[in-house]
């Protein structure tokens, strides 16, 4: 290949993590307005989801184009690929960001429940699961990546103990339904970034070794 090419391919990279980034910046974001009911924080994560929107279209087309000019093989091929899955990942952990943003404006005001069941603790671990991955794509440096299916495991428990939890306060005070149904579902969100970040992870792994790992 030509370093025209190889160029390219290295500003692909850079361009991919700093989108990655964009994503990232609006699920913590968003859980900083959940947690401090800020709907001012909440506005912005709302108002960044058109700019996310226009990263990926552009970064998508970037890669098919590198594709049809160059037609690369081994490696090179595998950084395309996976620059594409880590695209379309970081565009649902943006998306998960905004849908949890919308929730603020519906529990403005209502104090929350039970220091907000576990769901601070379950975003500063998403949040550090989503950063290792965007490092490893960016650094190829895979011991970011170990531990990722205990970790997502822990993810999964966190979520399941925040469902009981709120089944109990909504049982003990009808009061609670509401807040306690959007713990749900943000925990839900979470839950489902994790995911992102190992599917993330597997395609890192794939792209420097040409190995295909599952994290389970």
């Amino acid at each position: 290949m030509t370093d025209k090419f190889h160029t390219e391919l290295k500003d692909l990279k850079k361009d991919v993590t700093g989108m990655s980034q964009f994503a990232l910046s609006m699920l913590k974001d968003s859980q900083e307005a959940f947690s401090n009911q800020d709907s001012t924080l909440a506005a912005t994560v709302i108002n960044r989801k058109d700019q996310l929107r226009e990263m990926t279209v552009a970064l998508e087309e970037n890669c098919y184009q590198l594709i049809a000019l160059n037609q690369p093989v081994a490696k090179d091929m595998r950084i395309i690929v996976c620059s594409l899955k880590m695209i379309s990942a970081s565009e649902r952990i943006g998306r998960y960001g905004k849908s949890t943003a919308k929730i603020i404006k519906e529990i403005s005001g209502k104090p929350h429940i039970a220091n907000m069941m576990s769901i601070p603790l379950m975003s500063e671990y998403v949040i550090a699961m989503v950063e290792d991955a965007i490092n490893a794509y960016e650094t190829e440096n895979l011991k970011k990546l170990e531990g990722f299916s205990a970790r997502d495991d822990a993810i999964d428990t966190l979520r399941h103990s925040i469902f009981r939890e709120a089944i109990t306060f909504m049982m003990e005070n009808p009061k609670n339904i509401t807040l306690a149904t959007y713990y749900i579902i943000i925990a839900r969100y979470l839950e489902r970034c994790a995911d992102h970040a190992c599917k993330m992870s597997e395609n890192v792994h794939y792209m420097e070794t040409g190995e295909r790992i599952e994290i389970k």
